[in-house]
C-alpha cells in the first residue's frame, strides 16, 4: 500500500466534523421519540392523542370553546383517530418568521405555538409547544381542518411533512379545528387504542373544566341496525360517551367517594382568582382509613405533587386546629392536629390555573411555582373556615374523624416502637422464619414472600442461598385496607414482614434501607393463592408505596402444567402455551393424554395405587404417543429442583412487575375489592363474573 493510500484511508474510530449529524424540522422527534412521549407503547400511543385533546382543552380554558368530540375510526385496516374542537381554530394566515402559514408553522416546527406568550393563550396545558407537532412527525398520515373567517381550509401531511399548501376547500360555519391522524406503525409498538384509558382521561379532563362537553365516539367496530324512520340498515357506533359535569371538581370528589362512606353531607369547594392564578379546591373526608389528594395545574395531573399540594396541605392543618380550638373540640392537654391527622379519610382535588407554570421536566410530576403555594393557602385558609362556621356538623364530623386519627396514630407508634424496640433487643435479628441470603449487597438480594411452609420448604431448598432469601407466611394476613396501623401491628406476620423489609413505614419509612432490590410475591395458582396476593398487594399499595413506583415489587409466575413425553419436557404458564408444547412434543401423532401423572424419574414420593394405576394405564394403552399432563395449584407440589428451573432461576423465569400507572384507578379497585362496603364489590363480582378463569369448585 503506498504511503498516499495510506493516508487517504480513515481509522474506523475516526471522530470530526463529518460524524456529527444535525437533524432539523421533526428529524429529533423521529429520531428519539421516547423523548418527546415517554415511550412508543401503549402509554405513548395514548400520550399523541391527549396532545391533540389538550388543544381543544387550552380553547376551552380560554373560554373559547365549549365541546370537543374524539372518533376513534379504521381506513384501510389501520386505526385513526379525529379530534374536533369549536374554539377559534388554528390561524391560517402566513407567519412572518417562517413565511408559511401558521398552521404549516404549528405542525412543523418544535416550539412553535400560542403557548410563550404574544397573546395567545392566558393559561394553557402544553408547556414546551412540541405537542401537535410531535403528533405529526410520529403519524404515517395528519391531516389538519381549520373552519375560519366563512371558509373550510385544509392540509394533509405523511410523516411530518406537508403534501400540499394550506388551501380553502368550502364554506363553512363557525370556528373550529379538526386534527386526523394515523399513528406510524414503524414506530409504536401498539397502534390500537385502548378505550377504557380513553373514558378514564377524558372523565377527569370533563371534571376538571367544567362547562365542557367531552364527546367519545368509538367507530371501530359498528352494529348494523335497521331504522324504520330511514327505512335502511344504519351502522351505530359500539362505544359512544358523552361527559359533562356543571360542578366541577366538586362532582370529581363525590366521584372519587362513590365507594366510601361520606363522613359529612356537604363537599367543601371553593373557585377563587388570586391576581393572575386561579385556585380551585374541592375535599369530603369519607368512612375510610386512607387520604386521596389529587394536584392538578392546568388540567395536568402532578403525581409527585408540588407547590399547591403544600400550601393546601399547610392551610387545612392549620385551619382544623384553629377551629378545633375555638370551638373546645381539642381538650387543652391534647396536642394539636398533625397533618398525618388531618389527610386520614380526606378525598381532595386541587386544581391550579396559572399562566407560566414551572414544572419538573416534560412529565410534569411536580409543580415548582413558589406563587402557587401562598395562593393556595390562602384561598384555603378563609374558604375553609367559612365552610366549617357554616356548617357546624360538617364541622364537628370532620374534627371528630381527626381526633379519632390522632389517637390512633398514638396508638400506632407505642406499636411500632415495640417492633422496632424489640428487633434492638435481638441486635437487630431478622424473623427466625427468615431464611436469609448471604450476600449483604441489596442491589443484588431478592425476598421471596411465600404462601405456607410446604412452599418454603421447597423454595429454601431449591434456592441460591447467596442472594435469594425465603419468607414463608402462615395463613392469610390481615387486610389493612379495613384496620388502622396500630392493629397492623399487631399481626405477627405484618410485623415479620416489615423487620424483613427493612424501611421502616408511615413518616419514617426510608427506602435507602430496603434490604432486597426485589421482593417477589409467590403464591400458589388457586384461589387461596389469589386472594393472598391480593392481601399482600394492599399491604405494600397503602403502606410501601415508593417500593412500587421503585419497580422492587414482582410477582412470580409458576407454571400452571408440566408435560411429558418420554425423556422430554416442557412446561406451560397458560392453556395456550399447554396446547402449543402438546403439539411440539408429539408432532402430528396420535396423542393419549394422561391427566396428573408424574413420571416415576422426578416422582420424590413414594406414590399411592391411584397413581400406579394411572402409570398401568399408559403402559398398557396402544396409542402412539403417551402425554404426561401435571397441573400444579400448589407450589408444594414441585420439588426444589422444579421450583428452581422454573420459578427462581433468573435465567429461565417469568415475571411480572407491579406498576402503578393511574393511582386514582388503582385506589378505587382497592376500595371495592377490599373495603369494608359489601355493594360495590357484589357488583363488581356480578359484573366481572362470567370472566373468571380457573375457577376452584
Amino acid at each position: 500500500m503506498s504511503p498516499k493510500e495510506t493516508k487517504s484511508k480513515k481509522p474506523s474510530n475516526a471522530y470530526g466534523a463529518e460524524q456529527i449529524t444535525v437533524l432539523e424540522g421533526l428529524d429529533p422527534v423521529r429520531k428519539r421519540p421516547g423523548m418527546y412521549i415517554g415511550n412508543t407503547a401503549e402509554a405513548g400511543l395514548h400520550h399523541m392523542l391527549w396532545e391533540v385533546v389538550d388543544n381543544g382543552i387550552d380553547e376551552a380554558m380560554g373560554g373559547h370553546a365549549n365541546e370537543i368530540v374524539i372518533r376513534l375510526f379504521k381506513k384501510g385496516g389501520a386505526e385513526l383517530a379525529e379530534v374536533t374542537d369549536n374554539g377559534r381554530g388554528i390561524p391560517i394566515d402566513i407567519h412572518k418568521q417562517t413565511k408559511v402559514s401558521a398552521l404549516e408553522t404549528v405542525l412543523t416546527k418544535l416550539h412553535a405555538g400560542g403557548k410563550f406568550g404574544q397573546g395567545g393563550y392566558k393559561v394553557s396545558g402544553g408547556l414546551h409547544g412540541v405537542g401537535v407537532s410531535v403528533v405529526n412527525a410520529l403519524s404515517v398520515y395528519l391531516k389538519a381542518e381549520v373552519k375560519r373567517d366563512g371558509q373550510l381550509w385544509e392540509q394533509e401531511y405523511q410523516y411530518g411533512k406537508p403534501l400540499k399548501k394550506v388551501k380553502a376547500v368550502g364554506k363553512a360555519k363557525g370556528t373550529g379545528t379538526i386534527i386526523t391522524f394515523q399513528p406510524d406503525p414503524t414506530i409504536f409498538t401498539v397502534t390500537s387504542f385502548n378505550w377504557p384509558t380513553i373514558i378514564d382521561h377524558l372523565r377527569q379532563q370533563a371534571y376538571l373544566t367544567k362547562g365542557i362537553k367531552l364527546v367519545v365516539i368509538d367507530e371501530r367496530q359498528t352494529i348494523k341496525y335497521f331504522s324504520k324512520r330511514f327505512n335502511k340498515d344504519i351502522q351505530l357506533p359500539t362505544e359512544h360517551y358523552t361527559f359533562y359535569f356543571e360542578g366541577g371538581i366538586a362532582s370529581y370528589v363525590k366521584h372519587l367517594n362513590i365507594h366510601k362512606g361520606a363522613k359529612h353531607e356537604n363537599v367543601f369547594y371553593v373557585d377563587k382568582t388570586v391576581g393572575d392564578l386561579q385556585v380551585e379546591v374541592a375535599l369530603r373526608y369519607a368512612e375510610d382509613y386512607q387520604e386521596i389528594v389529587l394536584p392538578f395545574a392546568n388540567n395536568i395531573y402532578n403525581p409527585e405533587g408540588g407547590m399547591h399540594l403544600v400550601g393546601f396541605r399547610t392551610a387545612i392543618t392549620r385551619t382544623l386546629n384553629s377551629y378545633a380550638r375555638n370551638k373546645s373540640l381539642l381538650k387543652e392537654k391534647d396536642e394539636n392536629l398533625t397533618g398525618e391527622d388531618v389527610r386520614e379519610g380526606l378525598t381532595a382535588v386541587i386544581s391550579v390555573k396559572l399562566p407560566d407554570p414551572q414544572f419538573e421536566g416534560q412529565t410534569k410530576a411536580k409543580l415548582g411555582n413558589i406563587e402557587a403555594r401562598a395562593a393556595v393557602e390562602t384561598v384555603m385558609n378563609e374558604a375553609f373556615a367559612v365552610f366549617l362556621e357554616e356548617n357546624p356538623k360538617d364541622a364537628e364530623a370532620i374534627i371528630g374523624k381527626c381526633v379519632l386519627a390522632a389517637h390512633a396514630r398514638l396508638a400506632a407508634r407505642a406499636a411500632r416502637d415495640t417492633v422496632l424496640r424489640k428487633g434492638a433487643l435481638e441486635g437487630l435479628t431478622l424473623p427466625g422464619k427468615l431464611s436469609d441470603c448471604s450476600s449483604r449487597k441489596p442491589e443484588e438480594c431478592e425476598l421471596y414472600i411465600v404462601e405456607g411452609d410446604s412452599a418454603g420448604g421447597s423454595a429454601k431448598q431449591g434456592r441460591s442461598r447467596e442472594f435469594q432469601a425465603i419468607l414463608p407466611l402462615r395463613g392469610k394476613i390481615l387486610n389493612v385496607e379495613r384496620s388502622r396501623l396500630d392493629k397492623m401491628l399487631a399481626n405477627n406476620e405484618l410485623k415479620s414482614l416489615i423487620i424483613a423489609i427493612g424501611t421502616n413505614f408511615g413518616e419514617q419509612f426510608d427506602i435507602t434501607k430496603l434490604r432486597y432490590n426485589r421482593i417477589i410475591i409467590m403464591t400458589d395458582a388457586d384461589v387461596d393463592g389469589a386472594h393472598i396476593r391480593t392481601l399482600l398487594l394492599t399491604l405494600f399499595y397503602r403502606y410501601f408505596p415508593e417500593i412500587i413506583t421503585g419497580g422492587h415489587l414482582l410477582i412470580a409466575q409458576p407454571p400452571l402444567y408440566s408435560v411429558k413425553v418420554g425423556k422430554e419436557l416442557r412446561w406451560a404458564y397458560d392453556d395456550d402455551q399447554l396446547q402449543a408444547a402438546i403439539k411440539e412434543l408429539t408432532k402430528g401423532k396420535k396423542v393419549e393424554i394422561i391427566e396428573g401423572a408424574e413420571d416415576a424419574e422426578t416422582d420424590t414420593g413414594e406414590g399411592t395405587a391411584e397413581d400406579a394405576a394411572v402409570v398401568q394405564k399408559a403402559a398398557e394403552a396402544k396409542s402412539e404417543v403417551k402425554v404426561n399432563i401435571q397441573r400444579y395449584k400448589g407450589l408444594g407440589e414441585m420439588n426444589p429442583e422444579q421450583l428452581w428451573n422454573t420459578t427462581m432461576n433468573p435465567e429461565t423465569r417469568l415475571m411480572r412487575q407491579v406498576t402503578i400507572t393511574d393511582a386514582a384507578k388503582a385506589d378505587e379497585i382497592f376500595d371495592i375489592l377490599m373495603g369494608s362496603e359489601v355493594g360495590p364489590r357484589k357488583h363488581f363480582i356480578q359484573t366481572h363474573a362470567k370472566a373468571v378463569k380457573n375457577l376452584d369448585i
